[in-house]
């Protein structure tokens, strides 16, 4: 999680909610047990788990949209066309 060039997929996003929940269960139960050490570091993963599910969400969204390649329509085609001189 807290590697910055790790590249996730998007059939992971269920791995990565998994791993989120998880962490989240893990900080409380930390809190409980007064393991004032240990919260740090799960808060530290938790954030980059999190900011991996908002690069994943942009991702999938980026995917989504229509990309405009710049290729001409018929009737942009049409009117460029040249008529020639009758000689």
């Amino acid at each position: 999680m807290r590697c910055p060039v790790l590249i996730v997929h998007a059939t992971e996003r269920p791995r990565l909610d998994e791993i989120r929940d998880d962490l989240l269960a893990r900080i409380l139960e930390a809190e409980r047990e007064g393991r004032l050490g240990e919260i740090e570091g799960l808060q530290s993963s938790l954030t980059h788990a999190e900011e991996k599910i908002a690069q994943l969400g942009a991702q999938i969204a980026r995917k989504q949209r229509a990309v405009n390649l710049g290729v001409p329509t018929f009737r942009e085609i049409v009117a460029r066309t040249a008529t020639a001189a009758t000689p």
